[in-house]
């Protein structure tokens, strides 16, 4: 068995030059770096672009009394191309660019895409949604509402937001992965872990 070699951080990489090429609704960095080789040294000066992005949260909204979930949907870009649709069925979301927590924005969002009054958060988990190419950040929570107040059309006009809020079993939502329906990294992110912790968290809130 090989020693165990000692972790890399962020001082194992040098940046040799960094500059923005775009700032516009997204930002792009081009970068010049080197980073520190498993085998030792170093690798050759590489050219990486780098999509910066705000951190984001996410928010999968659950009525334990009911055994369901509301979710949303809302056009998405980056889905123009998808055979199905660019109207993906998925989590409450936003950007964290306030001086409020990740749990204020949290709830903020809740309450412009759905109406709804969320409580009783609990963190999921931090993840990096493409590391390969982007900074972002997303910071997962479950949150309790009443599913039988859940409904209609919201969003932010300045944002230009139009947002269907959906209400669906937590067994119509397992189907739905299996389909391929639910098909964006937050959703099932979020899906799996409500599925595997439901027992932990209908006794957390009972």
């Amino acid at each position: 068995m090989t020693d165990q070699l000692p972790p890399f951080s962020k001082n194992d990489v040098k940046v040799l030059e960094r500059k923005t090429d775009y700032d516009s609704f997204l930002q792009v960095d081009s970068l010049r770096l080197q980073y520190r080789l498993f085998e030792g040294g170093w690798s050759e000066p590489i050219a990486r672009e780098l999509l910066v992005k705000t951190p984001a949260v996410g928010v999968l909204l659950y009525d334990p009394d009911r055994e369901e979930l509301v979710m949303v949907k809302q056009f998405r870009v980056g889905m123009l191309d998808d055979e199905d649709s660019p109207w993906p069925l998925e989590l409450v979301a936003g950007l964290v660019d306030t001086e409020e927590s990740l749990e204020q924005v949290a709830n903020r969002e809740v309450m412009e895409e759905t109406g709804l009054q969320a409580s009783d958060f609990i963190k999921i988990c931090d993840y990096y949604n493409s590391p390969g190419a982007s900074s972002e950040r997303v910071t997962l929570f479950c949150a309790r509402v009443d599913a039988t107040q859940a409904g209609g059309i919201h969003g932010l006009d300045h944002e230009h937001e139009d947002i269907q809020v959906e209400v669906l079993s937590t067994e119509s939502a397992r189907l739905a992965i299996e389909s391929g329906v639910i098909n964006n990294a937050m959703s099932l992110i979020a899906l799996q872990w409500l599925f595997s912790h439901q027992e932990s968290i209908l006794a957390k809130w009972a």
